[in-house]
């Protein structure tokens, strides 16, 4: 058994991971690319936003895939698979003329390499890091939280002089260079590995752990999988109906700069929750943490919706929105390591993640919806506040390991 390793060997890979992810995550600024289009090509919103739902559809599906070859191969190659589908995509998406092609390059790509890259970092660092699993998995999935934040505002610059078309292609380029680094530094630990100095046994914690590896198809035999999906999908549609229409929201409310506010203040919400998020369910459960964090989501709804008018009011409300968005995304990956082991994680995270793509039907295509209908995003605000306190209600019904 290895139980010993020196610092800098896990420390490779979460610098890996937050490389793979910062890049990756530049799906969040999709927004950006909306304006540009729609002008372009005389597209409607709801045409458009057809594109960020092909995105998330197609991580979380591939995301399954990735997770059950990650279970049983070495992670790099899958990794830089998915590098090289999202750099691809940005390319050949800056070759759209049509609908489809853009539902395919830029939507179904780049959903692809998220799908076979964001799949990998999560077991990766999960079994680098059992000690501080929450934490670990904040710093990196917060890299997919802050790329909006550093890319959006970039692209918000660069198309207004080189062109969406040229901003795609430098994209592109970049990115595929980005990740291929972050696809080298991810491997697994030896096998049976544990921290320096760490003992799970006498280790004083918050969480509940499973003390075995549970296989796939034992966790779907019981219903606190279910609870769990379900409280993931309805959290999850509220926050990306918000992040699907950020811009032209904000545009609408009168935020002069929103490519720079929104996209920004939504970046550091969005990775502050994934990172602290992390570290509170570390320190105070994470069943506990991912219920606070709806709530506070089912309350900032509808306040953002009616003082988002304001710029200070706007850039808080974004940020809280995306903060408790972010928090579903790092603690439901530790929540799942720590009821089902990490042993099948790949497989066992990813169908749980699969919650998040089936939220893509819902959230985006509200936002949409509703604005062609009706102007506005009253009611869309208003009804992702009730998604949330679903979330709730369900998340109360799962039950934590050795409860039954």
């Amino acid at each position: 058994m290895a139980t010993q390793a020196s610092i800098p060997s896990r420390i490779a890979p979460l610098i890996g991971g937050v490389l793979m992810n910062v890049c990756l995550g530049t799906s969040y600024a999709w927004s950006v690319f909306v304006g540009p289009l729609e002008s372009e090509f005389g597209w409607s919103r709801t045409q458009t936003s057809i594109t960020f739902t092909i995105i998330i559809i197609s991580v979380a599906s591939w995301f399954i895939v990735a997770g059950r070859l990650q279970d049983r191969m070495n992670p790099r190659p899958i990794a830089a698979l998915g590098g090289i589908l999202f750099g691809m995509g940005f390319l050949l998406g800056s070759m759209t003329t049509s609908l489809p092609w853009l539902y395919i390059a830029f939507g179904a790509m780049i959903g692809a390499g998220n799908g076979f890259g964001y799949a990998i970092t999560i077991p990766v660092i999960s079994k680098w890091y059992p000690d501080k699993r929450g934490l670990a998995l904040g710093i990196v999935i917060g890299g997919y939280g802050l790329a909006a934040g550093v890319w959006g505002p970039i692209a918000g610059q660069l198309i207004p002089n080189i062109g969406w078309q040229s901003t795609f292609r430098l994209y592109g380029f970049l990115f595929l260079g980005i990740t291929l680094i972050g696809a080298w530094l991810l491997k697994n630990p030896p096998e049976g590995y544990r921290p320096p100095g760490w003992d799970p046994a006498g280790a004083q914690t918050s969480t509940v752990r499973s003390a075995v590896d549970v296989p796939t198809s034992e966790m779907l035999r019981k219903p606190t999988f279910y609870y769990l999906w379900i409280a993931y999908m309805f959290g999850s549609a509220a926050g990306l109906m918000l992040i699907s229409q950020l811009v032209p929201f904000g545009r609408q409310v009168g935020i002069v700069a929103v490519s720079t506010i929104g996209l920004v203040a939504g970046a550091a919400g969005n990775m502050t929750g994934r990172v602290l998020s992390g570290w509170m369910s570390d320190t105070f459960g994470r069943v506990n943490t991912l219920r606070l964090m709806m709530f506070i989501s089912a309350v900032a709804m509808p306040l953002l919706y009616m003082f988002g008018g304001n710029v200070l009011a706007f850039s808080v409300g974004v940020f809280t929105v995306y903060y408790c968005f972010g928090t579903l995304l790092s603690v439901f990956a530790a929540t799942s390591a720590d009821f089902y082991g990490t042993k099948f994680l790949g497989m066992n995270y990813g169908l749980l993640f699969l919650a998040w793509g089936v939220s893509a039907l819902v959230g985006p295509p509200i936002g949409a919806a509703v604005f062609d209908a009706f102007g506005n995003y009253q009611y869309a605000f208003f009804t992702a506040s009730a998604m949330s306190l679903i979330a709730i209600a369900s998340m109360s019904m799962a039950k934590t390991p050795g409860q039954g």
